[in-house]
């Protein structure tokens, strides 16, 4: 069964950090781009990082560019997202993607994982 599965989500205050996992079953992570996607209440989803198969070539949302940090361990079939310096802005639920490129559709959808951040 094909599955993505996002982990690593919680309550933090503002500063602090979390590290989201991404652990695909079913296929072979490494063959694909895998984007990291954020929804906060009444707003539209938007990209956060990516990261390319080809070359690791990563991108990231303005907001979180030297904050945040995308990763991929092929072993262990995961990406990571590492979240630094966080702030209430964050707020979202995060979701990861696999897609044949940054920026292409996804093909395959995690169910998401609640962030928040708040004092």
């Amino acid at each position: 069964q094909v599955q993505l599965v996002e982990s690593g989500g919680g309550l933090v205050q503002p500063g602090e950090s979390l590290r989201l996992s991404c652990a695909a079953s079913g296929f072979t992570l490494e063959y694909y781009a895998i984007g990291w996607f954020r929804q906060a209440p009444g707003k539209e989803r938007e990209a956060v990082s990516c990261i390319s198969s080809s070359d690791g070539s990563t991108y990231y949302l303005d907001s979180v560019k030297g904050r945040f940090t995308i990763s991929r361990d092929n072993a262990a079939n995961t990406v990571y997202l590492q979240m630094n310096t966080l702030k209430p802005e964050d707020t979202a639920v995060y979701y990861c993607s696999a897609s044949r490129g940054c920026g292409r559709k996804g093909d395959y959808w995690g169910q998401g994982t609640q962030v928040t951040v708040s004092s």
